[in-house]
Order: C-alpha cells, then sequence, then structure tokens
C-alpha cells in the first residue's frame, strides 16, 4: 500500500525551478472563514492531499476557529478546485478572492494547524466572533471616507502600508500581528462613540479585531468587506474612484499588487520614489525593505555594501563567521527595521 505523503520534501531551488517550467498558467487567490474546525490536525492532512493531487501551492493556517489561505491553482484544475471546496462543509460557498494580479505566487504547499488563524495573542475572553464590525462594500466604503469625523484605522503591520493605503489612515506602528490590537485601542482611546473604519488585505485581519473593539465598548466599528484585494476588483469593476493608493502589499513571492499608479514610499537606500520590496539576499539577513533597481544593481540585492561583501565570500566562509552573532544582521524575514549601515552611500 502506497505511503500517503503529508508533506513537500523538495527543497526550494528545485521547487522554484519546477515552477518556472510549467506550461500552465495559475490562479492565486484567498479566503478565510471564521467556522469552528472539530479536528484541524484531521481536516489539514485531508486538504493537503486533496490539494496536492491537484497540483494547489499556497499558504493555509487552519485552526479550531477555521481557515486562511492564500493559494495558487494550474488555471486548468481551477474549477475542479472550486468543486472539491464546495463538496466540504467546512468549505462550502467559500467567498474566494482572487489576486489582482496573477503570477509565481507560490511554489509548494504548505499547511499549518496553529492556535490562531491572525497571531493575535489575545485572551479568548477578550472578543466574540459573533459580534464583528459591520462589513462595508467598495460604494459604502467610500462614502464613509467623505465623512470627516470618521477615523480610517490601517490594520496591518507598518511595512505593508508603507508601499499602500488609504488618505488620511491612522497607520499604527507596529510589525507584528501580536501588537497591533494594544496598539489600536490605545491610539483610538476616548473615541468609543466615533464611527471607525477598519481595512487590511484580506479582511481575515479586521474580522477579529473588530470583534475587539466592539468588546472594548466601540459603538460604531465598520470594515472593508473582502479587503483591499476585493475593494481594487469592485473598484475597476465599477469605474469608482480610488481611495486606496499604491501598491497593496502581500505574503507571497510577489510582495506586491499594483492598486493604483501612486508611487507613495522611497527606496531605503538612496530615497528615490520606489515603491517595491525585496528581501536581502545576504543568507545571514535576509531583512525585508524597499530598494530601487539602481541599488540593487550597486549592491546585488543586499540592503547594504557589508552584506553585500559577505554574500560575496565562499559558502564555508560565510558559514564559519555566521556562527559570530556580531555578523547575523536578522535571523528571519521580518525581523526588525534595523539595518546595517543603511544610510551609508552603495
Amino acid at each position: 500500500m502506497k505511503k500517503k505523503i503529508l508533506f513537500n520534501k523538495i527543497n526550494r531551488e528545485e521547487l522554484k525551478q519546477e515552477l518556472a517550467a510549467e506550461p500552465f498558467k495559475r490562479n492565486t487567490a484567498s479566503f478565510y472563514r471564521y467556522d469552528p474546525i472539530a479536528d484541524p490536525q484531521a481536516f489539514r492532512d485531508e486538504l493537503y492531499l486533496k490539494w496536492d493531487e491537484l497540483k494547489v501551492f499556497g499558504r493555509v493556517y487552519v485552526a479550531t476557529e477555521g481557515i486562511n489561505a492564500q493559494v495558487s491553482v494550474p488555471e486548468y484544475n481551477w474549477d475542479e478546485f472550486l468543486s472539491q471546496m464546495n463538496g466540504m462543509r467546512e468549505l462550502n460557498n467559500m467567498p474566494i478572492k482572487r489576486a489582482l494580479q496573477d503570477g509565481h505566487s507560490f511554489y509548494k504547499l504548505s499547511i499549518k494547524v496553529r492556535d490562531e488563524l491572525v497571531a493575535y495573542g489575545v485572551p479568548d475572553g477578550s472578543y466574540s466572533m459573533d459580534r464583528v464590525g459591520n462589513h462595508l462594500t467598495a460604494i459604502e466604503y467610500n462614502a464613509a471616507l467623505e465623512d470627516p469625523d470618521t477615523i480610517i484605522v490601517d490594520m496591518r503591520n507598518y511595512y505593508e502600508s508603507e508601499i499602500g493605503r488609504f488618505d488620511h489612515a491612522i497607520i499604527p506602528d507596529v510589525e507584528t500581528s501580536r501588537d497591533l490590537l494594544p496598539a489600536v485601542q490605545q491610539i483610538l482611546k476616548g473615541k468609543e462613540a466615533e464611527q471607525v473604519l477598519l481595512y487590511c488585505t484580506g479582511g481575515i485581519r479586521c474580522e477579529k479585531a473588530s470583534a475587539y473593539l466592539i468588546h472594548h465598548g466601540f459603538q460604531n466599528v465598520h470594515q472593508l468587506q473582502g479587503g483591499i484585494i476585493q475593494y481594487a476588483h469592485d473598484i475597476r469593476k465599477k469605474g469608482l474612484d480610488s481611495k486606496f493608493k499604491g501598491k497593496n502589499f502581500v505574503f507571497d513571492e510577489r510582495l506586491g499588487e499594483r492598486v493604483t499608479d501612486d508611487v507613495l514610499a522611497a527606496c531605503h537606500i538612496c530615497g528615490n520614489p520606489c515603491d517595491d520590496h525585496t528581501d536581502c539576499k545576504n543568507d545571514a539577513c535576509h531583512i525585508l525593505f524597499i530598494q530601487c533597481s539602481s541599488c540593487s544593481e550597486k549592491l546585488n540585492g543586499c540592503c547594504s555594501e557589508e552584506c553585500r561583501d559577505f554574500a560575496a565570500l565562499p559558502m564555508d566562509e560565510q558559514k564559519r563567521l555566521r556562527k559570530d552573532p556580531e555578523r547575523v544582521v536578522s535571523k528571519t524575514f521580518f525581523d526588525s527595521r534595523i539595518k546595517p549601515k543603511l544610510n551609508s552611500s552603495p
């Protein structure tokens, strides 16, 4: 009897080569649902077997509270993928948001069981998913933005809002979801009776955030239905003026989707207008930052001269020097805004 494979065992470089060689197109999409799942591990394994068979790639989180998924599906398997989802109680009639721009978003399938769909880390008793903010369509959201007394809050991390945001939005100075809700609650302290508009990438962060704010006494909380992704689709379809400017940050290989032509950010190296995120090509760093093509060429895709020079060393030398903590800038992708001599001349 053939053993069931429940995890990918092929290395990243080989997977990326296979993706680049695919002769077919892929559809990128996202969806979420807060709805109890009795056995997240069994559900996770079932999903992996079904979706691996369809060559689905993506990043999926399953928890007792529901599912949060970003997927890349071969175009020729799209109808079967939707049919398969509708055949499962947990995924039936799921609202699915297609990406603004398709492309090579993921190169493997990763499905993980987590305690929370969004890692806010707040106690269960501090919110109730039975009471969430009112969902506003793109038209309704634009209308609400016209009220000068409306408070607009970006429920994303600072590096996401750096390249795209709604005008006059409050941007919390945080870089992890765990820091977000306490920061927003403090920012809005004393404004519990005012109209609050929340927005995020696809809606899932606002769903629990709105429940949290309502539980803490906020009386007039609204959220953008389907997030920035659905908003961008709707304004294009209906010919509306986009109040969101710039790019929508996404957590996959693309790192961003263009919503409007506005460039709100600047290269972290030279300061010229730029809104292209990258991660430092020094394997001992991998800090996320914004870099223009000129600086990328000068620094070989690294965030500094130090990282460029380190990445140019023989691999044996790199491995030896990595043991020195002074040499390691960052161990994770979104670890810190502190970069080595970032303002020095390239």
